[in-house]
């Protein structure tokens, strides 16, 4: 990934951070059949390898499983925030004319070695986190346990597990950093004044 000095983000809490609000993460892997990218919520655990280690499911059915045997290096992208930039917003745009429309982003590649994990109690132990995490903002959260026990058998037989330690991870986050302070001031009230929960995120990312 490209990565001017003023976009890169380095703070492994902040990488692992953006994982867990955005789980929605797209492996990337060179198999047999060539490249393939298969999209699946992602578990991030800080504690197991020197820097993390990530963790998923995808259907049996799906054969990327097949090439994961832990020799092969592939890529998980994570996406978090991203806007349009208008140059309508900055300041200097009025008084020299000189400047350009822009996107910006927060993101996080990781790279490692993914394995096939075709174990059940690896299965219901990932499945368990898995789900805990995303119910964990709700008042009465369902629990892998609610399921009738033959049905969930039944579904443990029809996924694998994918676990990758993380070798290698960047983050990006081009907020405008290469603005004026005065010109990020006025990026981010333009993204408040939007008022979409993307454009407000995006806003507290920007603001000097």
């Amino acid at each position: 990934m490209y990565q001017p000095p003023h976009f890169r983000e380095d703070r492994l809490d902040v990488q692992h951070a953006l994982i867990r609000a955005h789980p929605f993460g797209a492996l990337v892997t060179l198999g047999s059949d060539g490249l393939a990218a298969n999209h699946m919520p992602f578990v991030v655990d800080a504690e197991t390898g020197p820097i993390g280690t990530l963790r998923c499911h995808v259907a049996k059915a799906n054969g990327v499983w097949r090439d994961l045997d832990g020799s092969r290096e592939a890529l998980v992208i994570f996406q978090g925030v991203d806007s349009y930039i208008t140059p309508s917003w900055y300041p200097t745009k009025a008084e020299t004319g000189k400047a350009v429309p822009t996107w910006n982003y927060a993101i996080v590649h990781v790279h490692g070695r993914p394995r096939a994990m075709d174990d059940r109690a690896w299965l219901l132990r990932h499945l368990e986190a898995l789900t805990a995490q995303s119910e964990a903002h709700r008042e009465e959260p369902w629990h892998v346990s609610d399921a009738p026990a033959d049905f969930l058998d039944g579904m443990l037989k029809g996924i694998v597990g994918i676990e990758m330690e993380i070798g290698r991870i960047e983050g990006k986050w081009k907020n405008s950093q290469n603005r004026s302070a005065a010109d990020r001031e006025s990026v981010a009230r333009g993204l408040i004044e939007q008022g979409d929960e993307r454009s407000l995120a995006m806003a507290e990312l920007v603001r000097p």
